[in-house]
């Protein structure tokens, strides 16, 4: 697999607004969910978790009860790729957002 490449700001502001409630906070993609309680949140995480090892392309989470915070960047591309906004669309699909 190639290398990926960090998306140009132009391309980056593009995505954002083909994003439902990500923005772009410390350089990487950032969005908040907020679930009905811990079991909810953790069945989410369980298939973002998923989808994640099957793209080999992992978010940075924190989870707290019916709280997950994700952030998504390409470390190998030095920020924000393609790879990262195809993950955001695949956690938001999860979420039903």
């Amino acid at each position: 697999m190639s290398r990926p490449r960090r998306l140009s700001e132009e391309e980056l502001q593009d995505a954002l607004r083909s994003l439902s409630g990500w923005e772009l906070k410390d350089a990487k993609l950032h969005k908040a969910f907020r679930f009905r309680d811990f079991v909810q949140a953790f069945g989410f995480m369980t298939r973002v978790a998923l989808l994640a090892e099957a793209s080999a392309h992992h978010p940075e989470w924190f989870n707290v009860y019916n709280q997950v915070t994700i952030d998504l960047t390409t470390h190998d591309a030095g920020g924000i790729s393609d790879r990262d906004v195809e993950l955001a669309r695949q956690i938001d699909a999860v979420a039903g957002t």
